[in-house]
């Protein structure tokens, strides 16, 4: 499966890493990498993570890594990551 990157995500990520760099740049290159390794993980399990709270559809997914939120579609022949922000929690 192919991953594609929506600009709301790039963005956002873009925000997220130059707030850590503020503090450590060697942390936002890491978190960066990181994240990068986790996403590539979906490429062979898609549905690897659990629906998303914010849609009531099964082909939307949360991906949580340290603290955020990657909200992600589940095409017919490709993932769609839509966003990262700084999770939520559920009551």
């Amino acid at each position: 499966m192919q991953i594609l990157f929506e600009k709301s995500f790039s963005y956002s990520l873009l925000n997220i890493i130059r707030y850590i760099a503020k503090d450590k740049k060697s942390a936002a290159i890491n978190f960066k990498k990181e994240l990068q390794n986790k996403i590539s993980l979906l490429k062979k399990s898609p549905f690897m993570c659990p629906p998303s709270h914010y849609f009531e559809n099964q082909d939307y997914r949360d991906l949580t890594f340290k603290g955020y939120t990657i909200i992600y579609k589940i095409e017919d022949d490709f993932i769609k990551i839509l966003d990262v922000f700084k999770w939520q929690t559920f009551n």
